[in-house]
């Protein structure tokens, strides 16, 4: 029997995309080196658009992940959201039109998402958006607008969690569109973790296990007004005369503390340093005794370790972490409390959620292989995400 094979494009713009993108890649390859004859196989290309552009929000994250040099890098760079979003899609569009893929794949919900799906959906060309269906339901975050637009035209959505699953058949997305298989972010962690348990970040640091925090602070509601970053500095000055803070800093952040003229550096105890790779992040957040951060990465590879986080966010696109894992929602005016009840917690907390295993990539690629067949009949699409004969024919 002749051997099919599936043309994809696969896509990643900025840091959170990377972490995505490496299973999906490793499982396609290992995949294609045992195929047997007649099962399909994946043919993918990698288009960065260089929405993170720099070595260390981008590059170290390609090398620690073993992510393959991009076949494409549109070199979009830096700029508001609407040139942004626009120069992606003028650079997307001649990689569509002589690659003729089959399937676009996007992941998450950066600018990049969205523009290379407005590109392959007027194309023609099938998208896949891994990640489908997480809200906050705050439409201030450009994140949620590019989700709910992503989501709208994509013609295959990969679900994390059954929350995500319901929030798009609120939607009125057809129940054949929806597939639950899992947080690929999982997948990373998992094949990372050996990697990160090597990293001597916390010697380099002079930290104990269990003895300090860890910090990533860099949203625009955070970072861009004097007030609100004044008063973020101000708790964890009075955090790290208890407790030893590591954090990392965004060049975002940077900027606006120099720019505030706000002075953190040097404080006792507030250990600032460059952005860090991959390994040495997943080692800070595994053994630190709290986790504070507005990032969506870190509510989850934290509720996977099960170490205390504090998210400082009005709301979270992963409600999950917060309803079964370690992770609560704090702001401004509660944080010191918050931090203070914090410590006073057991040293982990909740649970891991439902198909965060690691295999999420298999899954993925298989249920591409499924909608690339004929129609299947009608049936609950969460529970064949479920289902272990979604990998039985998969080889990884």
């Amino acid at each position: 029997m002749a051997r099919h094979t599936l043309k994809l494009l696969i896509i990643a713009g900025a840091r959170p995309n990377f972490m995505k993108i490496a299973p999906i890649v490793k499982a396609a390859t290992a995949h294609n080196a045992l195929a047997g004859n007649g099962e399909p196989t994946f043919a993918w290309k990698l288009v960065h658009t260089g929405q993170h552009y720099d070595t260390k929000m981008s590059g170290i994250f390609f090398e620690d992940l073993g992510i393959p040099a991009p076949d494409f890098n549109l070199g979009v760079g830096s700029g508001s959201h609407a040139s942004q979003t626009a120069n992606i899609m003028l650079r997307f569009e001649p990689v569509c039109l002589a690659e003729k893929p089959d399937w676009l794949v996007v992941v998450g919900d950066v600018n990049s998402t969205l523009a290379c799906t407005l590109v392959a959906s007027k194309l023609g060309i099938r998208v896949a958006h891994v990640e489908a269906g997480l809200r906050s339901y705050d439409r201030t975050m450009p994140e949620e607008i590019n989700r709910i637009l992503t989501d709208a035209v994509a013609d295959l959505l990969l679900a994390p969690s059954s929350d995500a699953c319901a929030n798009l058949r609120r939607e009125g997305i057809a129940a054949e569109k929806i597939h639950l298989v899992g947080n690929v972010m999982i997948d990373a962690l998992r094949d990372n973790l050996r990697k990160a348990h090597n990293s001597r970040i916390l010697e380099t640091l002079d930290v104990k296990p269990g003895q300090y925090a860890y910090v990533t602070l860099h949203r625009p509601n955070n970072v861009d007004h004097r007030e609100s970053l004044s008063a973020i500095v101000a708790r964890l000055r009075k955090l790290a005369a208890r407790l030893p803070i590591v954090f990392p800093i965004h060049p975002r952040t940077r900027k606006m503390l120099a720019d505030f003229g706000i002075v953190c550096a040097g404080l006792p105890g507030l250990n600032i340093i460059e952005p860090i790779g991959y390994h040495d992040s997943l080692c800070l957040t595994e053994h630190a005794r709290l986790v504070l951060t507005d990032s969506g990465g870190l509510q989850e590879e934290s509720t996977y370790f099960l170490t205390p986080c504090l998210t400082l966010r009005p709301n979270t696109e992963r409600p999950v972490t917060v309803t079964v894992g370690s992770n609560r929602l704090t702001s401004l005016a509660t944080l010191e409390d918050d931090l203070e009840e914090t410590l006073g917690l057991e040293p982990r907390l909740g649970r891991v959620p439902p198909f965060w295993d690691g295999l999420t990539a298999p899954r993925v690629l298989q249920t591409l292989m499924a909608a690339s067949t004929a129609k299947p009949a009608r049936q609950d699409r969460e529970a064949v995400g479920t289902g272990s004969f979604l990998t039985a024919n998969l080889r990884f």
